[in-house]
């Protein structure tokens, strides 16, 4: 089993790109899943029922989120409403729309895909996300297990990785949007990097025109973003993964311009 994981899109261009990508990345790499992080897929962030429309017409499987979930009304009810696209599951279930897993039936094999978010440096903290994936793997029964971990510190985002392994097929971190070089198979099986990195415009801070976030940091008053213009570039991990064990057997990082 080889699925694709892409790192966090931004705004429609960053829809456009994968979907000018995405169908010969899948045929050139004999992908069989594809696991894409939207919650930036929205011009302005977060995520509209537009942009979800987007990247599942371009092929991709399931869609996860992070800490701008919520930022647009309009897709509270289309999370209830589809079964593919989750968001952190250690949000509050009662309060928040929408679920934190999924299952994906290959007929062959079947993968769950669960969401969870960091606490370290963000604003609002959630369920502790070591407790809630004791909880979570508790009901699930796949062989194939993979966690897109959104978070911000990279130590939160290894220990979680070490904490899993050999419990989940493989751990890929998104959120910071910046690709990491430290892609690994950990010692009881379970694969792992601690960002996949961005899927948006390659002449940017994180997606952004260079020129705003510099005034931003140096003026310290408000400044209203933009994304950036091309050339665009798609980051990504492809996990490996043994069907009847569920443990990773190889890790390959992407950069496709």
């Amino acid at each position: 089993m080889r699925i694709l994981c892409i790192g966090d899109v931004v705004g429609s261009k960053g829809c456009a790109f994968v979907r000018e990508k995405l169908s010969a990345l899948k045929k050139a790499y004999s992908i069989d899943v594809v696991i894409c992080n939207g919650e930036n897929s929205a011009d302005g962030n977060g995520v509209l029922p537009v942009s979800a429309d987007s990247l599942f017409a371009s092929g991709v499987d399931v869609i996860t989120l992070g800490n701008h979930t919520f930022r647009r009304k309009e897709i509270y009810s289309y999370l209830d409403e589809s079964s593919f696209i989750i968001r952190p599951i250690n949000y509050p279930e009662s309060t928040t729309p929408g679920v934190g897993k999924c299952v994906l039936d290959l007929g062959r094999a079947q993968v769950t895909v669960i969401n969870l978010m960091g606490n370290v440096y963000f604003g609002d903290s959630l369920a502790c996300p070591f407790e809630t994936m004791d909880k979570v793997l508790k009901d699930v029964d796949t062989k194939i297990t993979i966690v897109d971990f959104h978070a911000e510190a990279t130590g939160e985002k290894g220990a979680l990785a070490h904490y899993l392994d050999g419990r989940v097929s493989a751990v890929f971190g998104t959120h910071t949007h910046v690709q990491t070089a430290d892609e690994q198979i950990l010692p009881k099986g379970t694969g792992f990097i601690t960002d996949v990195g961005m899927t948006g415009p390659v002449n940017s801070v994180l997606g952004i025109k260079s020129e705003l976030i510099i005034e931003k940091l140096k003026n310290k008053l408000p400044v209203r973003f933009e994304i950036a213009q091309q050339p665009y570039k798609l980051d990504a991990v492809i996990f490996e993964i043994e069907n009847t064990t569920g443990k990773c057997t190889g890790i390959e990082r992407l950069s496709v311009t």
